[in-house]
């Protein structure tokens, strides 16, 4: 009997420790508890977009800074225009010149890109080569837009338009631009000489007719036409269409000229003209046609931006009338945006220049920077 006893007592020794042994891995699970904890060890990796912050280092133009671009320690502008030898861009880019500097402009350059395309590029490439730090431009082709605008953005180089947008084909603007209320200045230069028409018995005269004077390759100036052509449709709705002439003269002064000249020979029974024009270029190209026709004393023209009229003015040519708007109110705007956008501030994407009447009568105090 207590042999059996003994045999027992061994056997539930031996079942107890084998059970410990099967026991024991169940408390693995509690040794392997750090590994859960990994996932907090990773959390310095969620950290990294702070690291890309110095991204943002435009911030400086918050605090009314000019943004040195290539970190010459100047302030540079370059200032790229269609027409270098024009009045016009003489006067716009002096008065840009004067307000840059003021705003803390360290040098401002003028580039003439002479009505040419290719060009224009080249001296937008010329521009990014030196460094500027901000570029205004009138592009002579305006369906080069894009590439200048991608050019100068690759180059971190912000860039205004002045008188003529950068834009694409379907008008939408590409940057901030100061423009004259280009169809404005048509309606108000054709509103008055169809007041003088009128005043004059001419509305109704069979040897009158009316000349219009237009640049088609140029965008902004397409608007100007038109609203000379809406003017006369509808002050002068009974007015013949055969005694209304077109002829496109290129803004140039001489091309005008032959222009105006060709449809005066070509119409010698209208022995008085009523020219209307897109800019001065037009108007005094077709004064001289007159005057060389013996035609300008019962003609009239009305010139179109007021640059060359005071001249014809003092002279008492048939040019009666400009419609002015001022160059240099481009000009300084078109520096203060600039200077905004150089700040990393956004100014308005389109500021339009008025405009007013000037006469014979009134040149001297309506349009001083002319005289």
């Amino acid at each position: 009997m207590k042999k059996l006893l003994s045999i027992l007592l061994v056997a539930i020794i031996a079942l107890s420790a084998f059970v410990g042994c099967q026991a024991a891995p169940a408390e693995a699970p509690a040794e392997e508890a750090p590994a859960a904890e990994a996932p907090a060890e990773e959390a310095p990796a969620e950290e990294a977009p702070a690291e890309e912050a110095p991204a943002e280092e435009a911030a400086p133009a918050a605090t009314g800074e000019l943004i040195d671009v290539n970190g010459d320690g100047k302030i540079t502008v370059a200032g790229i225009h269609k027409f270098g030898d024009s009045l016009w861009f003489v006067n716009e880019s002096a008065a840009t010149e004067a307000r840059l500097k003021e705003l803390g402009v360290d040098e401002y350059t003028f580039m003439d890109a002479k009505d040419d395309g290719n060009l224009f590029l080249q001296m937008i490439d010329t521009a990014i080569a030196q460094g500027v730090d901000g570029v205004i431009t009138t592009p002579p082709d305006q369906t080069l837009s894009q590439v200048a605008v991608d050019k100068l953005a690759e180059a971190g180089i912000p860039v205004l338009a002045s008188d003529d947008p950068l834009q694409t084909d379907d008008g939408t603007l590409l940057a901030p631009c100061v423009v004259i209320d280009a169809y404005s200045t048509g309606v108000e230069s054709a509103r008055w000489i169809i007041d003088y028409m009128k005043e004059n018995g001419l509305d109704t005269d069979e040897e009158c007719g009316i000349m219009l004077m237009t640049t088609d390759t140029v965008t902004s100036a397409v608007p100007r036409t038109e609203g000379q052509e809406d003017t006369i449709a509808e002050l002068l709705p009974d007015f013949p269409a055969e005694r209304i002439f077109y002829t496109d003269y290129k803004i140039d002064l001489n091309v005008a000229y032959t222009a105006a000249n060709s449809i005066i020979v070509a119409n010698p029974q209208i022995k008085k003209w009523m020219v209307l024009s897109t800019a001065d270029e037009g108007t005094i190209g077709a004064t001289r046609a007159l005057e060389q026709a013996g035609l300008d004393k019962e003609s009239c023209t009305v010139a179109l931006g007021g640059y060359l009229a005071p001249a014809e003015f003092e002279k008492g040519t048939c040019c009666k009338a400009t419609v002015y708007f001022s160059a240099g109110e481009i000009g300084t705007h078109a520096a203060e945006n600039l200077v905004m956008m150089m700040k990393g501030e956004t100014p308005d994407q389109q500021y339009m220049v008025g405009c007013t009447i000037a006469t014979p009568e009134n040149h001297v105090e309506v349009m001083p920077e002319y005289q």
